[in-house]
């Protein structure tokens, strides 16, 4: 899964909860694919937590010139 693109496990949790919504599972397909939809979630979380590190943002200073400062979310230290 780490050569996964973040796209593309958007879209197979999608048809997983698609399935897992339908009710046309058995128990046993139901649990797999919640499984598969677990490890799905924790790739996008880290791949997210990566891209937020990266971001930064740039501010016009008042003498007109731009800086880069780190990209801080509201409410982070929250959870």
């Amino acid at each position: 899964m780490a050569q996964k693109k973040f796209e593309d496990a958007m879209k197979r949790l999608e048809e997983i909860s698609q399935d897992l919504e339908s009710g046309d599972l058995s128990l046993e397909d139901s649990l797999k694919a919640f499984e598969e939809g677990m490890k799905l979630v924790n790739f996008c979380s880290k791949k997210l937590e990566e891209a937020e590190q990266k971001i930064t943002l740039l501010v016009k200073e008042s003498d007109g010139k731009y800086t880069h400062q780190p990209f801080e979310t509201k409410g982070k230290d929250e959870t």
